[in-house]
């Protein structure tokens, strides 16, 4: 049996930690991400974006969809 892997949106986290700044790029599923009007709702609201990662809101200052040109 064949599984079509679901789209998938690429995001970019930007964390405050101690007055350093790091980012991650993570996967999130188009999906879930349609069912919100805001991507920081999808990110603390979602179950299926809860189960795939942990997102430290308190230290979370920017959030946003990358581009297919953006790294």
């Amino acid at each position: 049996m064949s599984r079509k892997s679901a789209a998938t949106a690429r995001v970019r986290l930007v964390f405050a930690d101690e007055g350093q700044f790091h980012h991650e790029t993570v996967h999130i599923a188009e999906e879930a991400l349609g069912r919100h009007l805001r991507l920081i709702d999808a990110l603390r609201e979602d179950e299926g974006v809860a189960q795939q990662l942990y997102v430290d809101v308190d230290r979370l200052v920017s959030a946003y969809r990358l581009g297919a040109d953006d790294d």
